[in-house]
């Protein structure tokens, strides 16, 4: 979760996509993204990478081993105290369902960001409109379900929200991991934007809506 408590993000991998797996009991490691960031940049390539803790660990050990096993790399990062609390969504059913192509989403994100820092995302069962306005003017962008665009939408409820654009092109960042990427919208409720790995499980970014733009 960012500081500001608008986003989140889950990243969830099913255990038989590593080569070794074993975990005696649920365990939460609390982690400071950035330095994990930098140990892994210490890797290369073609590293096998094994993450290992212990009972009641204060630390975690990241190793790293050469395709030929030549080479090896211990590092080992302290572990932070985290209020999961704070981190849990409810689980509730969502009203909106949309499912596109994960590029034509990115396209959009990254178009709607010239004309303003905000972005909402209108869906009813005509289809979905995304729209932006701002000094440069307006962009309206709408999509309907069809086999052309590969474009799937579910409606039960109309939603009208509007999001932070800069959070949404951080999202699609992971573009190159799922060929499409789901979107849940409901009213008072977080988007919810899924990107599944094929094969290995999902990521998750959750977004808190901004207050309702007057202009739309």
């Amino acid at each position: 979760m960012d500081n500001s408590h608008v986003s989140l993000v889950a990243l969830s991998l099913a255990s038989d996509c590593f080569e070794k797996f074993h975990c005696d009991r649920n365990v939460s490691l609390g982690l400071d993204l950035k330095s994990l960031g930098k140990v892994l940049k210490c890797a290369n390539s073609d590293d096998a990478v094994t993450i290992k803790a212990v009972d009641r660990p204060e630390k975690i050990t990241l190793s790293f081993e050469s395709d030929g096993k030549e080479r090896t790399a211990d590092y080992e990062l302290k572990l932070l105290n985290l209020d999961q609390d704070h981190m849990e969504i409810p689980k509730k059913d969502y009203t909106c369902f949309i499912q596109l192509p994960s590029s034509e989403f990115a396209r959009i994100c990254r178009d709607m960001s010239m004309f303003d820092e905000s972005l909402t995302i209108a869906c009813s069962s005509k289809g979905i409109r995304f729209l932006a306005k701002g000094d440069l003017g307006t962009a309206n962008i709408q999509l309907s379900a069809g086999t052309a665009m590969d474009v799937s939408i579910e409606v039960q409820e109309p939603v009208t929200q509007s999001f932070a654009g800069r959070y949404l092109n951080t999202f699609t960042k992971a573009t190159p991991l799922a060929d499409r990427v789901k979107l849940y919208l409901s009213d008072e409720r977080p988007l919810l934007v899924e990107y599944p790995i094929e094969d290995y499980g999902h990521i998750r970014y959750y977004l808190a809506p901004k207050v309702n733009d007057p202009d739309f």
